[in-house]
């Protein structure tokens, strides 16, 4: 629908007058507030709340609760707010938009799967300009919605699902809470797995460092984990395993990893010194962690998939290295 003139208020602040929006099927279903913090994206959630509690929301010209559910055809009357105008950001530049859709291993209509190279972070904050949404965003300026369905650590590869209708997201994101989505990740990890360990599944923590670094410890105060795991092969020094994530935690399969005697090689966060510095001495230059493989079923037509990505250059040539001093197979 068409929107009211805005007028400055103050310098750095936008005003804009009342404007009625026209709910469309993507936006089915949500919840009132949520729908706002989209439309008014910028606007602290205080004020999200207040202008709603006063009445100056409005479904189909009647009062509403934050978490009234819309339909589609509704009419929302959005009220004027202040908001502060965001200084310009950098846009991502025309070689990282290419990489990254260079990247894209699967879409259709309702979504589309990357293969996230390592050192890009899924989103920007936290000093980082933009992240992978925001690339996928520039590189597609007529794209109405495109959502992170889940999330990998800024120097994970690997495969990242992305929606592109608030429908397939929610439903994706609802195959992940009932456990119908399967991650296989693939981890170079130090020394020699032994097959009889495959699973780990000890209580995991959040916390901060001094810092305001963010890591994860094995506590029994922190939330059910579980990953599980399968040798693929045996270096000298190393092993190259499966890990497959049943619950999703941050740092899961990092911290699963180095308790179980295992850190992932490259691991600045929970490698010891030692241990880092002589997988450095032969050439690693990442952290080896791979999002290998997705098995879900995609929205909408319900057919069953299986995505897999390949490995990248550093990934490869470290493998590769350590190839000349194989000791067999895991199986």
């Amino acid at each position: 629908m068409g929107r009211g003139g805005g007028a400055v208020a103050h310098r750095g602040d936008v005003r804009q007058g009342v404007r009625w929006v026209t709910v469309g099927e993507d936006n089915e279903g949500q919840r009132v507030d949520n729908f706002l913090l989209a439309q008014l994206r910028g606007v602290p959630k205080s004020i999200i709340y207040r202008v709603v509690r006063k009445g100056e929301v409005r479904v189909n010209k009647g009062r509403v609760r934050p978490d009234t559910r819309l339909k589609t055809g509704d009419q929302v009357r959005i009220p004027p707010v202040i908001r502060k105008e965001k200084p310009e950001q950098v846009a991502p530049g025309s070689r990282v938009q290419g990489v990254i859709e260079a990247a894209v291993i699967f879409e259709n209509e309702q979504m589309l799967v990357v293969n996230k190279p390592s050192g890009i972070a899924v989103h920007g904050g936290s000093g980082l300009s933009f992240g992978l949404i925001e690339v996928l965003r520039s590189a597609r300026p007529s794209a109405k919605f495109l959502e992170l369905v889940h999330r990998l650590d800024r120097d994970t590869s690997g495969l990242v699902m992305v929606a592109k209708k608030r429908s397939a997201l929610r439903y994706l994101q609802d195959e992940l809470r009932q456990k119908r989505v399967r991650k296989h990740y693939h981890a170079l990890v130090a020394g020699d797995w032994q097959a009889s360990v495959d699973r780990v599944d000890v209580p995991l923590l959040r916390y901060e460092m001094p810092n305001g670094e963010r890591r994860v410890k094995v506590d029994e105060s922190g939330k059910a984990s579980l990953t599980t795991f399968r040798c693929l092969y045996r270096y000298q020094g190393y092993s190259l395993v499966e890990a497959s994530p049943i619950t999703g935690r941050t740092h899961q399969i990092r911290v699963h990893s180095a308790w179980a005697g295992h850190p992932i090689a490259g691991d600045d966060k929970y490698m010891d010194d030692v241990s880092l510095k002589a997988f450095r001495a032969i050439g690693g230059q990442r952290l080896m962690l791979h999002a290998r493989a997705l098995e879900f079923t995609l929205p909408v037509s319900g057919e069953a998939v299986r995505l897999e990505a390949p490995y990248d250059d550093a990934f490869s040539e470290a493998l590769e290295k350590l190839g000349a001093r194989i000791k067999g197979t895991g199986q």
